[in-house]
């Protein structure tokens, strides 16, 4: 039977394994992938993780801004203008709308770009080495191929010696 092909160390603590998360790095252990319940940008930091998600969003956002634009003027001012009281036509009442909308539409692009990115779809088996990581768990994962030129008894207790609660093989 072939062995798993990943280390993962398991923490209570957030800055435990923050500090685990260093001390593998100044080992030359390549940290594969780390999961956690809620974010943390110094692990982000750590490991020198980029996103271009902001940049979409902005990008829906004033993709947004000018569709609703477009719309509001060509339905208030070209197909079917109405005239109350001499205001004109372009008015300062789309300014909310537009508003509104612009953020409607970068919430939802944003969250379909990232279902699809990270393929989040209904029905997708799980790809998380270890579920708890959802609850209240903070887990590390090593690729075997990726430790250097360290054992595995010594990545256990360099694991262990920064706060992990268990070792396991995934």
């Amino acid at each position: 039977m072939e062995k798993p092909s990943q280390i993962l160390g398991v923490f209570n603590d957030p800055d435990d394994m923050t500090h685990a998360v260093e001390s593998l790095i100044k080992n030359n252990v390549k940290v594969k992938d780390v999961y956690s319940p809620f974010p943390i940008e110094e692990v982000w930091e750590l490991l020198k993780m980029k996103t271009r998600i902001p940049y979409l969003t902005f990008i829906y956002g004033a993709i947004g801004t000018i569709s609703v634009f477009a719309f509001l003027y060509w339905t208030s001012v070209i197909n079917y203008p109405l005239t109350f009281g001499g205001k004109p036509h372009n008015s300062l009442s789309f300014i909310v709308i537009m508003f509104v909308l612009t953020i409607l539409f970068g919430v939802v692009f944003t969250l379909l770009t990232l279902q699809f990115r990270e393929n989040l779809w209904p029905g997708v088996k799980s790809k998380m080495p270890d579920t708890r990581a959802t609850d209240d768990k903070f887990i590390i994962v090593i690729d075997r191929k990726d430790m250097g030129n360290i054992s595995e008894s010594e990545l256990e207790k360099l694991l262990k010696d920064n706060g992990a609660d268990e070792v396991n093989e995934y």
